[in-house]
């Protein structure tokens, strides 16, 4: 029985016959990995938070606020010192709040989309070795190949088109959700203002009716009043207490609601400029209609979504056709015959041709299509929906101000009478308790209004009025 051994004849000068050119062979593929290599990305570690970020200084916040690039919202000089206004506090939630710095970060992921896109699939390498060992005189059969997906030439320019109409949807998402939550600290701040005037009124008329209560207690331990007079004032007196504890309730929530909304800790303490003491005139629905459907920032998103599905459709058509994959193939068989060829493979489009995909795409269009129109539809209703309760709202105050401003000049006139003993001490205390439940009312009507003008700005996508 033989047994193949590799051949170890040298030649003249005492080498082996093609030592040299596999040194080199080699060299050159060792070479070619440390390059291959050289250019493959390496892990990073990234620990998560274990407490949340602490509240940024005011320094940070005013040279983020100079600087701020939006849309509907242009910087803005903040002197964190003295009260803020509702504008300086949507900025800040804006540039502090946690959701929204989540929501930026959809902007790294779009862009690593587009350049993702941008790249074309690397070349397959395949190489094989046959040796024999069943025969003498045979050589080692090599084969080798390189081959190229073409299909990925054609396709690429819709893919970085849908990757570009992609990242301009998130954009336009994530300046809307900043639109929207600078909108609710606007509104809370309008809500703040209007909760302290109804919580110092409310304090008001209870420590009124205390007064009148304890003044009640000392008539009836002289007997000039009854136990009848004494029950109603103490339910006059708990229904005061209640309500100026609501009010604070209220108020308390609405700073901690503040706070989030800023992205600040829950006891830190914002100061508030005095709200505005007049209101806009109620503007013309259909104008607002109109321009809202221009500049509101989650229609032209969707917009947006709705290119992205229309690449897709035309990325699915176009992927109907056969893929055609091209390599170049390199041999030498046993018989150290060498050949060199050209190899084509394509997909025959018999029963499949992307029909499925083509149907899915086309259906997801006329899905994003629908809810653009229902988007239309919504924001046409909320706005005129919004101006009417607005009208309704600047028609009662200006009633219920017509009533405050002769009721106070009665109570007044009746203070100065109880002083005098001209009528009943009660009969002026009831009337100071009509006027400060009239003033009440009208504080939550201002308040209201405030809350109902800020909406309107958030339904129709821009500042309106001074805020511009």
């Amino acid at each position: 029985m033989s047994v193949l051994t590799p051949s170890t004849e040298r030649g003249t000068d005492g080498r082996i016959p093609g030592a040299p050119r596999r040194r080199t062979q080699g060299l050159a593929a060792v070479g070619l990995a440390f390059v291959v290599l050289g250019g493959c990305v390496s892990y990073r570690p990234a620990e998560l938070p274990d407490r949340p970020r602490p509240d940024p200084s005011t320094t940070e916040l005013a040279l983020a606020a100079a600087r701020l690039d939006h849309p509907r919202l242009g910087p803005v000089d903040i002197d964190l010192s003295g009260p803020l206004s509702a504008r300086h506090l949507g900025v800040i939630a804006v540039i502090a709040n946690p959701d929204l710095r989540a929501q930026r970060a959809r902007l790294g992921v779009a862009e690593a989309q587009v350049f993702e896109a941008g790249l074309l699939p690397d070349p397959q390498f395949s190489f094989s070795l046959d040796r024999p060992v069943s025969a003498p005189g045979l050589v080692d059969a090599i084969a080798s190949g390189l081959g190229f997906d073409t299909s990925s030439l054609y396709t690429r320019p819709l893919r970085q088109r849908t990757a570009r109409a992609s990242r301009d949807q998130v954009r336009l998402d994530v300046a809307w959700l900043e639109w929207q939550a600078a909108g609710q600290a606007r509104l809370l701040a309008a809500r703040i203002g209007g909760l302290e005037t109804v919580r110092g009124l409310a304090f008001e008329a209870s420590r009124a009716a205390d007064d009148a209560l304890d003044r009640t207690l000392r008539a009836v331990a002289r007997g000039d009043l009854s136990a009848n007079d004494l029950e109603a004032r103490r339910i006059a007196a708990a229904d005061a207490g209640d309500r100026a504890r609501s009010a604070e309730r209220d108020l308390q929530a609405a700073r901690f609601a503040l706070n989030a909304a800023l992205g600040l800790s829950p006891d830190a303490v914002v100061a508030l400029s005095d709200p505005p003491l007049s209101h806009f005139p109620a503007p013309d629905p259909v104008d607002l209609v109109e321009r809202a459907y221009r500049q509101r920032l989650d229609l032209a998103a969707l917009s947006a979504g709705y290119d992205v599905q229309d690449a897709n459709l035309r990325l699915a058509l176009l992927q109907q056709y056969p893929r055609l994959n091209l390599s170049l193939n390199a041999a030498r068989d046993t018989g150290a015959v060498r050949t060199n060829g050209v190899a084509i493979g394509f997909d025959l489009p018999l029963w499949n041709r992307n029909r499925g995909a083509i149907a899915v795409q086309d259906a997801t269009r006329e899905q994003l299509r629908a809810e653009y129109e229902a988007r239309l539809f919504s924001t046409r209703s909320e706005i005129t929906t919004l101006i009417a309760a607005y009208r309704v709202g600047l028609r009662q105050r200006d009633g219920l101000e017509a009533q405050v401003a002769p009721l106070r000049q009665t109570v007044e006139a009746f203070e100065r009478a109880g002083a005098r003993g001209d009528i009943a001490r009660v009969t002026a205390e009831t009337a100071r308790q009509a006027l400060t439940d009239k003033e009440i009312a009208l504080a939550v009507l201002d308040q209201a209004l405030s809350e109902q003008w800020v909406a309107l700005e958030l339904a129709s996508g821009a500042l309106m009025g001074e805020a511009q």
